[in-house]
């Protein structure tokens, strides 16, 4: 006799924290608890993260005029926003149906879609802006350089907090520790303020999904 049972699906662990709170407060909260489980539980999350910080650290390293870090800024901003959405949509769908459906999959791979179209976008224009502006980089072919050898380094410390492990705190402290260590170093030649505080608020996004990832593992 043919077996019907149904397929297991595979989700994500739920958000921690109390859905009962109300006031501004804990609607932060509860943004937070979004992005950091996106962020620990999506691995596309994670790559957007390391393209984000890559952007960040050129930016910081050649001038650019307003109009190119607002749409560079923008771009990166615009692709979490769908990321964030897409793992939104995955969990719904997860939810409302018991059953491997056709359109279930059709739901996840159109907002897929969407984010891998964004993404596309987001690198023509970085590469419509590095050709652009190719002649002032020539200019300050030095700080591109000195970028790129304490850039590597430091998104590499970001992605090795983003993906966790079982570590001794120390281990996280110290590597969070070197991140910013070397995030000064790049600040103090930086081209532009902005991007350097991206890159900073990216370091604490992954040190941060690597403690509650930690919580979670001890929960």
């Amino acid at each position: 006799m043919t077996n019907h049972s149904r397929p297991k699906l595979i989700v994500a662990p739920p958000f921690i924290g109390q859905r009962s709170r109300r006031g501004l407060i804990s609607s932060f909260v509860h943004a937070y608890n979004g992005l950091m489980h996106t962020v620990i539980h999506q691995r596309n999350m994670k790559i957007h993260l390391t393209a984000a910080a890559m952007v960040s650290l050129v930016g910081s390293g050649m001038p650019l005029g307003l109009a190119e870090k607002v749409t560079l800024i923008f771009c990166v901003l615009l692709v979490f926003f769908a990321e964030i959405l897409n793992s939104a949509l995955e969990q719904l769908v997860d939810l409302a149906t018991e059953e491997l459906h056709p359109n279930a999959g059709l739901a996840k791979d159109a907002a897929a879609a969407g984010v891998l179209v964004l993404s596309i976008g987001t690198m023509v224009i970085f590469t419509a802006i590095i050709f652009h502006n190719f002649e002032s980089i020539l200019t300050v072919g030095s700080g591109i350089f000195r970028q790129a050898i304490l850039g590597v380094p430091l998104t590499v410390l970001m992605l090795i907090l983003v993906y966790g492990g079982r570590r001794p705190v120390w281990v996280d402290a110290l590597i969070f520790t070197s991140t910013l260590v070397l995030w000064v170093a790049i600040t103090i030649n930086t081209y532009s303020t902005v991007f350097s505080a991206m890159t900073l608020g990216l370091i604490f996004i992954c040190a941060s999904a690597s403690w509650r990832r930690r919580q979670q593992t001890m929960a």
